[in-house]
């Protein structure tokens, strides 16, 4: 089994938890043992916690984007000791560029990143395909290993560790509840912030999505207009008609949330449908009001919402 660990900034948690469940399939399997810092038990020290499992890992996933790469404790310590163990021969570093970033003059620059031809995963169409693209990169590197006898890193003996650390590293493989999510409170700067992310994320999601459609598909034309900060308008053409069209703004009722308008006027106030910015003692996500929308889950994450929006707008073409 490798062990598999997780190198990321907290503010791009939600796609590391994304990234989790597509490698669930390895898990089962016994293939993986995934490991990142949620996994801390109460009392741990967490440097030495952190530094054995970095130490123990197999594969070191680095994930990438400007909050990793502004993070000192990520870039300097996590990374820095990666590449080391890299170099070695003692684990596989795998660069997963999560956002557009500039992070090719990385250290890690010079390795194969994921997804494909490492576009980041928030400007694939389908975040959910560029997730799953990883996670075939990681399956490929372990099931070769397999296939030669070994781990995906070389047999170079692992550096020691204190005993105390080696100590902490062995309990999040002990037997344990998976049920170790601490209740967590969030302020109104919270909400706003996690509104304003996922408008700006939306916009690059429908600005890929347009572009790449356009491309695979003969006699489609698209058009994306950013109007301000707030608001942006998407446009189908077939053939040279006009076949869907939206205005996508922050607003809708008490102003945190994303509305949804099947008219691209940018001045228009009305509205098909939305996803209002919720809460409970685990996260925030979006919450949609559904106006035809079809069936959708309760409890959305920014690229969920996102692909929401997003099947509303093609549907007309399908």
């Amino acid at each position: 089994m490798a062990n598999v660990f997780f190198s990321y900034s907290h503010e791009d948690e939600e796609l590391r938890n994304r990234l989790e469940k597509h490698l669930a399939l390895l898990k089962r399997q016994g293939l993986i043992e995934a490991w990142h810092d949620r996994r801390i038990l109460a009392g741990s020290e967490l440097d030495e916690t952190i530094s054995a499992n970095l130490e123990s890992a197999d594969i070191i996933l680095l994930l990438v984007s400007a909050d990793f790469l502004a993070s000192d404790y990520c870039y300097s310590r996590e990374m820095g000791r990666a590449m080391e163990r890299h170099a070695e021969g003692e684990a596989v570093v795998i660069p997963v560029i999560l956002k557009p970033c500039d992070w090719h003059s990385a250290p890690f620059g010079k390795l194969l990143a994921t997804p494909r031809d490492g576009k980041a995963v928030t400007s694939w169409a389908n975040v959910e395909e560029a997730l799953a693209d990883v996670a075939s990169h990681i399956r490929k590197r372990v099931e070769d290993a397999n296939r030669k006898g070994g781990k995906p890193a070389s047999a170079v003996p692992p550096q020691a560790v204190p005993a105390n650390a080696a100590a902490a590293a062995l309990s999040p493989a002990s037997l344990r509840s998976s049920n170790l999510r601490l209740k967590q409170e969030f302020n109104e700067h919270d909400r706003d912030t996690f509104l304003h992310d996922g408008f700006e994320l939306f916009a690059q999601f429908f600005e890929g999505s347009l572009g790449e459609l356009k491309a695979r598909n003969s006699g489609i034309q698209t058009t994306f207009r950013r109007i301000d900060a707030n608001c942006f308008t998407a446009t189908i053409y077939n053939g040279g008609k006009k076949v869907s069209e939206c205005a996508i703004r922050i607003g809708g009722i008490g102003g945190r949330g994303i509305t949804y308008s099947s008219d691209a006027n940018p001045n228009g106030n009305s509205f098909n449908g939305s996803v209002s910015v919720e809460s409970d003692d685990q996260g925030l996500y979006f919450s949609p009001m559904v106006f035809g929308f079809g069936e959708a889950e309760k409890r959305m994450t920014k690229e969920a919402a996102a692909e929401h929006f997003w099947a509303t707008l093609i549907r007309p073409l399908q």
